[in-house]
């Protein structure tokens, strides 16, 4: 039990206190310029365009209709036909793992390896951390969403599709971990590594990291972005402190497999009617 405690202690130190990065600054200038391009292009191809299109649509709801009177759909049906659909939906996947891929691949080709970015082959000890994180931003983030929506704040969630095809809650399954491999390692991993190499401090990083994630959640919300604003406050510093990137990984491909397929079951018993 001592033991216990005194890493429970030294996670609490490491949270107040993060130590220094395995990644330093880089100070010649054409590496620098390099950092930056490459910056704008992976925001412009991933979560940074997504940022802009997010606050647009955020825009555009509440000169309509209405933020609260709006419904968005986070996994919606991309075809009547079901093969045409389930082929584009795993497309989507792969989409995301991709995604993931290029912001670790980049590192990789600068001669940072994937076990200085937390990226090392995953171990048994980074699932009870995993659970422990979903826990405490997915069953909040819940509460966060219901009071938005009571609040007009937030746009109706259609978690899933209600059509009951089986093919369904293995792709939501898949969804759900490229949706956490490809935001934690982007926007965590590989965006608060280049932010550390340009020179930016450790709490600069964080909070740069954790406006992106509640910036491209926007569309479905206030409440959605600041509850995902908090979840990159503590996910990040999480990273900091620990270097690890597998856990925030799991837990969020957990947040979102239980929302999506929980969603999914819940319609289908009928315990929740979306209409």
């Amino acid at each position: 039990m001592s033991s216990e405690a005194g890493g429970i202690r030294g996670l609490l130190r490491a949270f107040v206190h993060p130590p220094a990065p395995a990644v330093g600054r880089v100070d010649d200038r054409r590496e620098r310029r390099a950092i930056v391009v490459e910056l704008i292009l992976v925001g412009v191809l991933t979560f940074g365009f997504s940022a802009v299109y997010a606050v647009l649509s955020l825009a555009e709801n509440a000169l309509t209709a209405g933020i609260g009177d709006t419904t968005v759909a986070l996994n919606p049906v991309s075809s009547s036909v079901a093969a045409i659909d389930v082929i584009r939906q795993s497309m989507s996947v792969v989409r995301l793992l991709a995604i993931g891929g290029l912001g670790a691949y980049l590192l990789w080709r600068s001669g940072i390896g994937l076990r200085r970015i937390g990226l090392g082959r995953p171990v048994r000890a980074d699932v009870p951390p995993a659970a422990v994180l979903a826990a405490i931003i997915g069953l909040p983030g819940l509460a966060l969403v219901a009071f938005s929506q009571a609040m007009g704040w937030n746009s109706q969630l259609v978690a899933a599709p209600d059509d009951g095809l089986w093919w369904r809650i293995p792709v939501l399954a898949m969804k759900a971990f490229g949706n956490g491999f490809a935001e934690e390692v982007v926007v965590v991993g590989y965006f608060m590594t280049r932010l550390r190499q340009l020179g930016v401090g450790e709490r600069g990083a964080l909070a740069s990291s954790a406006l992106l994630r509640g910036g491209y959640h926007l569309y479905q919300g206030v409440g959605a972005g600041a509850g995902n604003l908090v979840m990159g406050l503590v996910y990040g510093r999480w990273y900091q402190a620990t270097g690890r990137l597998w856990p925030l990984v799991l837990a969020h491909a957990l947040i979102d497999t239980v929302a999506f397929i929980g969603y999914a079951v819940l319609v289908a018993t009928g315990v929740l009617n979306p209409s």
